[in-house]
């Protein structure tokens, strides 16, 4: 975890004064200079304290980005292949939709590329998945979802907006995209976002199972990860190539669905999914796993992890989060 200490040279000259003053005799010690005796700018001075992404938990070198974090809706199905633009996000989310199938809501704050997409729209679910202060890029929502989303306070970009657009070499409702890099411009943050999930070093995980392998069911559909040269590849991913997400760890965690109370245009009922409350969990990384649970107070509470041996935190790096149902939805992995 990222626990430091840290005394100042100050503090140690003060701490060296008082124990030379509390030795024994009666011997009167000369008064110094107190020139001589002030400590010198170079020892007073200390480097400053590190900085980190919040949604990565890497060290941050330079200013942080004058823009909120910018979560785009992306489709997740064969049609939207290739999806342009999970390469150079933060954090990814994979979330249930309509007959089993999933959306992604893909996060982007320390890089922003030029388009991402396919852009598809939101669900009451986000409300949860959404962080404080992000806008999120969307083709729009049912009505009830709208409001929903208005009254919780959530900002969101859709198409009619500078930056949305359609591509006409593919087939709606797979073909709207965004140019991200222009609509990031425009967007003025309030403050630096909180970290997304807790984050640490990889030497505070638990030793945990070896598991270089896992498929995240979620009914209709499954996501697979392999876990090759020191990362986690998608293996039935719909991006491109040189398009995958980075995936460093991959976190499990089951949560409770509930009915949104509509049905989308194919007749589908649209579920909600209720991330609040409590779970399992499992993170993978390192090609191991590790069990445990998380809570979260509230939609908008933060995530908290832990295991019987107390807290547990997520490797600094880039995360893929698997809300699978705890009903319905299944887990799998092997060594």
């Amino acid at each position: 975890m990222r626990h430091r200490l840290h005394v100042s040279a100050a503090a140690l000259v003060a701490a060296s004064l008082l124990l030379a003053g509390c030795g024994g005799g009666d011997e009167e010690t000369p008064a110094s200079d107190p020139s001589s005796s002030a400590p010198s700018s170079a020892e007073t001075s200390a480097p400053p304290e590190p900085v980190f992404w919040p949604l990565t938990g890497l060290e941050r070198t330079g200013k942080a980005p004058q823009h909120p974090v910018v979560v785009t809706k992306v489709d997740n199905t064969p049609s939207s292949s290739p999806q342009i633009g999970l390469g150079s996000a933060d954090m990814v989310v994979e979330e249930l939709v309509e007959g089993g199938y999933t959306r992604l809501a893909a996060f982007y704050y320390s890089k922003v590329p030029v388009t991402v997409g396919p852009v598809r729209s939101m669900r009451a679910s986000d409300i949860s998945i959404v962080p404080e202060g992000a806008t999120v890029v969307t083709s729009g929502a049912a009505q009830i979802t709208i409001n929903r989303i208005n009254a919780a306070g959530i900002p969101w970009i859709t198409e009619g907006a500078a930056g949305v657009f359609r591509d006409n070499t593919r087939s709606a409702p797979y073909n709207l995209f965004a140019h991200l890099a222009d609509i990031s411009k425009r967007l003025k943050a309030d403050g630096e976002p909180a970290d997304y999930l807790p984050w640490g070093d990889e030497a505070d995980l638990p030793k945990g199972g070896k598991a270089t392998s896992l498929t995240a069911d979620f009914g209709a559909h499954s996501t697979t990860w392999q876990f090759q040269g020191g990362r986690y590849v998608n293996t039935d991913s719909y991006a491109a190539q040189d398009d995958q997400f980075p995936a460093d760890s991959v976190l499990v965690l089951r949560v409770k669905v509930g009915d949104a109370g509509y049905k989308d245009p194919a007749g589908y009922p649209v579920p909600e999914t209720k991330f609040e409350g409590t779970g399992a969990a499992l993170l993978f990384h390192g090609g191991r796993v590790v069990k445990g649970t998380w809570s979260k107070d509230g939609l908008t509470g933060q995530i908290e992890l832990s295991t019987k041996a107390g807290e547990l935190t997520v490797p600094a790096g880039h995360t893929w989060v698997e809300l699978v149902p705890a009903v319905n939805g299944e887990v799998s992995f092997s060594k």
